[in-house]
């Protein structure tokens, strides 16, 4: 069976075949009411810039070549771009009220945009900065997510509480599939056979095959100590080979680690306080959480399953990305 790459993958199949002293990340982190990103050295986990953005960052996305970073400055309804040579923002692109999450497609020409006030999907030519259409979905759009063969999208729609399957080549709604309430993030499998979506009220995360558009299992998360209400799954982050996903637990301050073969929790990782988001680096050593309430980041080593140290970023950081860059530039 054929393999198929996307360029953002073959970018970091390409980083990791370079010398360990060629290569770096940097971590940016949006910082939602700093109207900031911070952007942070991979070795030291130091601040080495504070860009200022729009409006209430929260979104990032990273392009498939790490040329640029794209930022949902929700409240002035726009996609910032950032330079990540430069670590300037040098323009924006156009957006529908109220961007909250939103993925690019695998050739990083075209951004889906999650519209939360609209009950729409916007369609955007990175380009030539138009908005190309607006596909209707349901109440408060939030999750979003392109496949590895950038043929489908899936939007999540928290009070629906419905992840959407979109075809990208007619740009309507082929299925429609129930979850759990409040959905607010979604991930494709590296295969592109499932999707992973958490749900925020429902307590847990739902996983959905692609072919049937059928639920095949449910996760739930039991924290000793910890009250089931303030286990609130948002952010998820697969690592390259499938075999593993982590979950953003919210207020309950954890990470949560899902074998993905067995659908079962392994493991729970205490970090910030309301982790919102989390990313892993291009080769899957470390995984990094933006804890809303504590104004830090966690830096996980994926390995040992061990916090390693939390860094202070802005208020209240909210998305966090990995940019894979090498030594003395991008």
């Amino acid at each position: 069976m054929p393999v198929q790459v996307t360029l953002s993958r073959l970018f970091a199949l390409v980083l990791l075949g370079m010398p360990a002293a060629a290569r770096a990340d940097l971590i940016m982190v949006s910082n939602e009411k700093d109207n900031t990103i911070s952007v942070l050295d991979g070795d030291s986990l130091q601040v080495i810039k504070t860009v200022p953005t729009g409006e209430r960052p929260r979104g990032i996305v990273l392009s498939p070549d790490a040329r640029y970073v794209y930022i949902c400055a929700s409240d002035s309804d726009r996609i910032d771009v950032l330079d990540t040579r430069t670590l300037t923002i040098t323009g924006s692109v156009p957006s529908n009220p109220d961007p909250e999450l939103f993925d690019i497609s695998p050739d990083g020409r075209t951004l889906y945009i999650s519209n939360e006030n609209n009950r729409e999907v916007s369609v955007v030519d990175i380009a030539s900065a138009t908005i190309r259409t607006e596909i209707p979905v349901g109440v408060e759009p939030e999750g979003m997510a392109v496949s590895p063969d950038g043929k489908t999208v899936v939007n999540t729609t928290e009070t629906t509480s419905m992840v959407h399957f979109i075809d990208t080549a007619t740009r309507k709604v082929v299925a429609n599939v129930k979850v759990p309430s409040r959905p607010r993030f979604a991930v494709w499998s590296p295969d592109g056979k499932f999707v992973w979506a958490s749900s925020e009220v429902g307590g847990g995360v739902s996983v959905i095959e692609v072919a049937s558009h059928k639920i095949v299992a449910r996760i739930s998360f039991a924290i000793p100590g910890v009250s089931r209400e303030t286990i609130e799954p948002v952010g998820l982050a697969i690592t390259h080979d499938g075999r593993t996903v982590f979950a953003a637990l919210g207020p309950a301050n954890r990470v949560a680690v899902i074998d993905a073969q067995s659908k079962t929790v392994t493991d729970y990782l205490l970090v910030g306080q309301r982790v919102w988001h989390v990313a892993l680096t291009p080769d899957d050593t470390k995984l990094y959480s933006a804890n809303g309430l504590t104004n830090d980041i966690s830096q996980i080593d994926v390995a040992s399953r061990t916090v390693l140290k939390s860094v202070p970023v802005g208020q209240a950081p909210w998305g966090v990305i990995v940019v894979p860059v090498k030594k003395g530039g991008p």
